[in-house]
């Protein structure tokens, strides 16, 4: 996978996070910067956690199942992506903006089971592990900085467009991986 594939995975990745942080800059009155690095950390942290855990639970499987990887890719891609554009047509859901542990975890736990499932899909595809969750989880942290700002200064309108971006971009990334296989190595 090459850097600029992977930009675009993490882009895609932290279209979750992104919509929830424009939801939570719409409930605050001050300090968009601060909470933006609140919950640029929680958010980013999560979605770089995730693919290591699923990375290592996948590359201890991929001995068993490397001749139905590229499938299981665009499966799981899909079936992500699919859900993201689903959600993006709810455009009522939106948490209140509570930045305690108590309010950040189990949302940073929510949108990054994604992460999870990649980190699977990533063990497959033979990636430079630490380059791969560090990057992850930077474009995540520094998209829901921005989210923050957006939410606070324009409100909910983009949320269900980030959403369904982040949900066209996994799908897109799963379709390649699909193809590129089926190319290389036959129908």
């Amino acid at each position: 996978m090459s850097f600029l594939e992977l930009l675009v995975l993490s882009f895609g990745l932290s279209m979750d996070a992104f919509a929830v942080s424009i939801c939570q800059g719409l409930a605050i009155q001050d300090k968009p910067i601060q909470h933006g690095m609140i919950s640029g950390a929680y958010f980013g942290s999560f979605q770089a956690l995730m693919p290591l855990i699923g990375y290592l639970l996948g590359h201890q499987f991929s001995h068993v199942i490397s001749s139905v990887d590229h499938w299981i890719a665009f499966i799981l891609l899909g079936i992500i992506g699919g859900n993201m554009i689903k959600e993006s047509r709810d455009a009522t859901a939106c948490p209140l903006a509570d930045y305690s542990p108590r309010g950040m975890i189990p949302l940073a736990v929510a949108t990054s089971i994604d992460a999870l499932v990649v980190g699977i899909t990533l063990a497959f595809l033979h990636v430079n592990l630490v380059a791969s969750v560090a990057l992850i989880g930077i474009v995540t942290f520094i998209m829901c900085l921005i989210a923050v700002g957006i939410g606070y200064q324009f409100g909910s309108s983009i949320k269900s467009k980030s959403e369904l971006l982040g949900g066209l971009i996994l799908i897109a990334i799963g379709t390649k991986i699909l193809i590129e296989h089926l190319l290389e190595h036959g129908f």
